[in-house]
Parts: C-alpha cells; structure tokens; sequence
C-alpha cells in the first residue's frame, strides 16, 4: 500500500512543474540597455522551478550570473560562464537573492544591463495560475536555439513525473 507520506510528495513534485512560470526578462523588450530591470521585477513574484528567459541578438549581449558584489560593481565572471546563445533560459533552483549582469562593453555600468530578483522558495498552490505570454521581441532574433527552452522545459517535466511513478511504485 502506497504510503501518504509518498502520495504527499509526488503530489508537491507534480503541482511544482506545472505551476511554474517563464519570465520574459525585459517583456517585449528583451534583454538590452537601457531598461529598468528593477522596475520590471519589482511587480514579479519569483519561485523556485520558475525560469528566466533571456533575449536578445546573438553577438550584441550576453548574461552573466554573479554574486552581490559582481553586481554592484558590474564585474563579470571568466567569459567560459557567459551564456551567449540569445535564447538563454535559467531555472530558478533555488531560493534567494540571484543577480545577472551582461559583460559586453559598458552594458552593464552605463546601461543598465543588469538584475536583481528574489526566489522564493516554491509553494503549492490549490490551483494552477493562468500562464503569462512571453510576448515578442521589438526586433527580430535568431531561432537558433529557441526549441531549447520548450524542449528542456518537456524534457524536466517528463522527468518530474517518471520519479514522481518511480516513488509510487517503489513505496
């Protein structure tokens, strides 16, 4: 017999997948300068399983994730850590303050180019809140690497649900 302890768990496994959000960092305008990226967070409300999706054209910004003081004073990490793809998505996997910054040029100290958001740690919800639309870019981006996010996205939730059974069966 399948313990509640079990049933508890595969329950909060499941309602934490399809509960999650992707952010659109920027909205419609992306990822570029001269954008009040606190303006835009301050209204979001961030929880772990949730995702970032970064976009911008390939060669003009990248992302970068720092720590406090990367942030403040805009120091980038070695160029291996940058994500450069122009469809970047990051999970949110933990809760707490989490800072990105873009390292190209001055993006970063005179433009802007950088965030702060809190993760909260995930909650179960009673129902599953309406999906938010990413919305478009205002200038036409590179599909390289846009099937990425859906398909990592499918391939976690997949994944999500087969140790979800695997606990059921194993229990």
């Amino acid at each position: 017999m399948v313990s509640n302890s079990a049933i508890i768990l595969v329950a909060v496994a499941f309602f934490s997948v399809i509960s999650a959000k992707d952010f659109m960092v920027g909205d419609n305008k992306g990822w570029t300068i001269n954008f009040d990226y606190q303006a835009w967070a301050q209204d979001k409300e961030f929880y772990v399983g949730d995702k970032l999706v970064f976009r911008y054209p390939v060669g003009v910004h990248n992302v970068f994730k720092v720590n406090g003081t990367g942030f403040q004073n805009c120091i980038k990490p070695a160029l291996s850590e940058a994500l450069i793809t122009g469809n970047d998505t990051i999970v949110l996997a933990t809760p707490g303050r989490k800072w990105y910054i873009c390292g190209v040029g001055q993006h970063c100290a005179a433009g802007g180019q950088k965030l702060l958001i809190v993760v909260n740690p995930a909650v179960m919800s009673p129902s599953v809140a309406p999906s938010r639309s990413l919305g478009a870019p205002t200038q036409d981006l590179p599909a390289t690497g846009s099937a990425n996010g859906i398909a990592l996205a499918s391939f976690q939730s997949i994944m999500a649900v087969a140790l979800a059974i695997f606990l059921v069966i194993a229990v």
